[in-house]
């Protein structure tokens, strides 16, 4: 249960009308279809495709370019089978973290017959969006794009045109650790390669003419420098993330919102599903699923106000008292 800063105090209304029933319909039963999850976003299914492109353009110029034309039939095979078992989990994971429910909470539940359900004692309050009309458990924030609030919400990324959030950083982190890796593959490959046909022939070195190779050859390594350095730090921020059980949009808010935090290794045995083995390097293994949320996972605690806001709540409550004994205490956020 969170403790709630006092200035928080000031937004709370006590009016059931507040709760608007007529706007916050029940939510949908889930789809017979399945719990296939994707965002109709013109810009991240662009970044998506972008990402896929540069993968295969990578796959492309390592094989037929550095590795097929080459007489060393060794270094071709075993280059070949690392660098595609790599690339093939790195698209896995993608795929995973792009069509995983990063953890969305019930759309609509924000209705007056949830919230009296919920039994609210004196100082508990629960937390309303306004945009997707959710009760927000501790920890959810809305995105804007996703258009729903989600559970251990870090940050929403174009690139899997998706939330990163409870369910879905594992694979996030997979994937940027993929991606940096054939990225530094791919690199290593390179400078070998323009090494070797500086020692011989150029026209034996690649099944294209030189000046092509050389072309292909420096995009793949701008590529590949380039999405070292962005992916090599995206996965440092994430596992640190992890390590320290807080999100970036935490510790954005970490000044004004203070919260308790589970140790480091529970929360990456949480994240990567239990205890260390080859499944945490699996993007077809998932997390450890988290539990339904209760009644008290939706209710938070309200921290000592100040003399002021004590003022202010007691000359509230007492003209409020006896006219609505069972109302609730929502905070728009």
């Amino acid at each position: 249960m969170m403790l709630i800063p006092a200035h928080h105090f000031r937004n709370i209304e006590r009016k059931p009308e507040y709760l608007q029933p007529e706007k916050c319909v029940p939510p949908p039963h889930p789809s017979a279809v399945g719990t296939m999850w994707f965002i109709r976003d013109g810009c991240g299914i662009a970044c998506a495709i972008v990402t896929w492109f540069l993968v295969l353009y990578a796959e492309f110029v390592v094989l037929f370019v550095m590795l097929i034309p080459s007489r060393d039939y060794v270094y071709s095979i075993i280059n070949g089978i690392v660098f595609n078992l790599l690339a093939f989990l790195a698209l896995a994971s993608h795929c995973r973290a792009m069509l995983t429910d990063p953890g969305a909470v019930p759309k609509g539940n924000a209705t007056k017959e949830f919230i009296e359900s919920l039994q609210l004692k004196p100082g508990q309050v629960v937390y309303k969006c306004p945009k997707c009309c959710s009760i927000k458990p501790d920890r959810a924030h809305h995105c804007s794009v996703c258009k729903r609030c989600i559970r251990k919400m870090d940050h929403h990324c174009p690139w899997v045109n998706n939330c990163v959030g409870e369910n879905n950083q594992k694979y996030f982190v997979l994937f940027t650790m993929y991606i940096a890796l054939i990225s530094l593959h791919a690199l290593i490959m390179v400078g070998f390669h323009f090494l070797h046909c500086f020692e011989e022939d150029w026209t034996k070195c690649s099944s294209f003419s030189p000046p092509t190779t050389v072309i292909l050859l420096i995009l793949l390594c701008f590529e590949g420098l380039l999405f070292l350095i962005f992916t090599s730090v995206m996965f440092g921020t994430q596992v640190h993330s992890i390590c320290t059980d807080e999100t970036g949009i935490e510790r954005l808010k970490r000044k004004h919102q203070p919260r308790q935090h589970t140790g480091s290794w529970e929360s990456v045995k949480q994240t990567f599903g239990g205890d260390f083995s080859l499944n945490w390097f699996n993007p077809f293994s998932g997390p450890c699923h988290p539990e339904p949320l209760r009644d008290r996972d939706w209710v938070r605690q309200v921290a000592s106000l100040s003399d002021t806001d004590n003022t202010e709540t007691t000359t509230e409550e007492q003209s409020e008292e006896g006219k609505y004994k069972d109302s609730v205490e929502v905070i728009d956020e």
